[in-house]
């Protein structure tokens, strides 16, 4: 991301409110400035605009955009201006029909796309069942794998004992000193199943984290040993541990272990894919 855009990407966060509920929203008139409307009357054209592309998606226009007024100063006296109180979807709709020649406007389409997209992601997943919750966390956990062996190689780990090693480093920092052969055993796995398709969401999870951060630091730190590599793969996995352990949370070690491992979860859903082949997969 360009500086530009990680400035402006800032800007939008930077005015983002939360309600008593969590739900986030944004100002009109503080979006306006960022969006570098400097006269009222020229946003409150984009403003119609995005009322009516609100309308005519079908959606009503008062959930997207909340009339308020507020008071400002206006010399000696103040007087009452009106806002707007806007979703992300009607602040995605103003950028949409923005001034194209302003580039901070481009960069607000991205940006509430994004944003967009993320809780469409996460509100479907929230309606998922627990294994394919799993199912999709052990996607994700696959591909970050992949590049967290890329990271942990470029950072001198490049035998397969110098792998193990690695991979022990991160559960132990994880499990409490505990090394993927003592996971093994803790959830009684036979010899040829993985620790990580007998997990449930909540333990997929942390070991994503886990996962995730120990391939930015590995690249943020400039790690070029393989000590290096797995000291910083035991830090990570401890801090993740520590989080667990403030907010109460159950350590990994003590989750329940799932009947079904995730690859029996996958096989279910090729089957029921081969019976209907117009249904999307998870699509439950």
């Amino acid at each position: 991301m360009s500086n530009l855009k990680a400035i402006e990407y800032k800007s939008f966060e930077a005015i983002k409110h939360l309600a008593d509920d969590g739900t986030e929203f944004w100002h009109a008139r503080e979006l306006a400035s960022v969006l570098e409307y400097v006269q009222w009357r020229n946003f409150a054209k984009v403003l119609d605009r995005a009322e009516l592309a609100c309308k005519n998606s079908g959606y009503e226009i008062v959930d997207h955009f909340a009339e308020v007024s507020k008071i400002v100063e206006a010399g000696a006296t103040s007087k009452p201006i009106i806002d707007f109180k806007l979703t992300r979807y009607a602040c995605y709709l103003i950028v949409q029909n923005g001034d194209p020649r302003k580039e901070v406007i481009a960069l607000g389409q991205t940006y509430f796309a994004i944003q967009t997209r993320r809780q469409e992601v996460a509100d479907y997943f929230n309606q998922l069942d627990e294994d394919n919750k799993r199912l999709v966390i052990r996607g994700d956990i696959k591909q970050w794998n992949q590049m967290l062996a890329e990271a942990a190689h470029s950072a001198g780990v490049i035998s397969n004992e110098e792998y193990a090693a690695f991979q022990n480093a991160g559960y132990m920092g994880l499990y409490g000193g505990m090394k993927v052969e003592d996971i093994h055993k803790k959830k009684s796995l036979r010899k040829n199943e993985k620790i990580l398709d007998f997990m449930s969401s909540t333990e997929l999870i942390a070991n994503l984290f886990r996962i995730s951060q120990t391939e930015e630091k590995l690249k943020k730190d400039n790690a070029s040993t393989s000590d290096a590599a797995n000291e910083i793969h035991f830090i990570v996995g401890r801090e993740v541990r520590g989080t667990i352990e403030r907010v109460g949370g159950t350590m990994p070690e003590d989750l329940p272990v799932p009947n079904k491992s995730i690859s029996d979860v996958e096989q279910e859903q090729l089957k029921r894919l081969k019976k209907n082949p117009n249904k999307l997969m998870l699509d439950e």
